[in-house]
């Protein structure tokens, strides 16, 4: 099944060797039986120029791969963005990408290129993927004229689906790797936290496995009742 399937139809003017690879991608494969230590995925962590998901931009991609139930250290993804009309805000405190980066960044075009092309068909995990998901998609499609339609999973909702225990609500990337005792070298770094979110992943497949899920279809089922739960009105 080629990605000409799935992409969106509105013209937009891309080069000839842009428009081939765009149309050389693979399309995304849906969330199946596969085994948790047999699935391919792609955890990644945006650096954007502010959290408006309409208006600001992304500065930099960070993606790490877990396959055969382990991170491959031999297979991440780093990349920061070139953009012209990039301004300093407050998030440069936060990312610390200087301006000097942006200006010596990849064209937008064949960054989120590459980035697409080491996704492959891969499931995304991401930490309150929301924001990732609609901004990459935005990027995708003013950029690429490219329609994202790979799964995303927010290891946001499945850590406390599956340790209910904790007793963290609305919790951060920061108070789970408290809570499992990760070390964290480094935060608001696309790749580093891209890395941390792959460690509190594999430690939430270990539990799911325990509590007899041991597939991305059967996460996402349960994923779906957890979140009817949360919607329920208190008694």
């Amino acid at each position: 099944m080629n990605a000409l399937t799935w992409l969106t139809r509105r013209h937009t003017t891309l080069p000839a060797e842009q428009q081939r690879r765009r149309d050389a991608l693979p399309a995304p494969a849906a969330p199946d039986e596969t085994p948790l230590a047999q699935q391919r995925l792609v955890v990644l962590d945006l650096e954007t120029s502010g959290l408006d998901m309409r208006r600001d931009q992304v500065l930099s991609i960070g993606a790490v791969v877990i396959d055969n139930g382990a991170i491959q250290l031999g297979q991440q993804f780093e990349c920061t963005l070139h953009r012209d009309d990039h301004r300093v805000s407050a998030s440069v405190l936060i990312h610390g990408l200087a301006p000097s980066a942006i200006a010596a960044g990849i064209e937008p075009g064949e960054a989120l290129l590459a980035f697409m092309e080491f996704l492959g068909d891969s499931p995304l995990l991401a930490f309150h993927a929301g924001f990732d998901q609609r901004m990459l998609a935005r990027a995708l499609k003013d950029t690429l004229n490219l329609r994202l339609r790979h799964p995303f999973f927010d290891v946001a909702e499945l850590a406390p689906l599956l340790c209910p225990q904790a007793d963290i609500r609305n919790g951060g990337l920061d108070d789970w790797t408290r809570h499992f005792g990760l070390q964290v070298q480094q935060r608001h770094h696309a790749s580093a936290d891209a890395l941390v979110t792959a460690e509190l992943a594999l430690i939430l497949f270990s539990r799911a496995r325990k509590q007899q899920i041991d597939s991305l279809k059967e996460l996402e089922q349960r994923l779906a009742g957890w979140r009817r739960r949360q919607q329920a009105p208190s008694l």
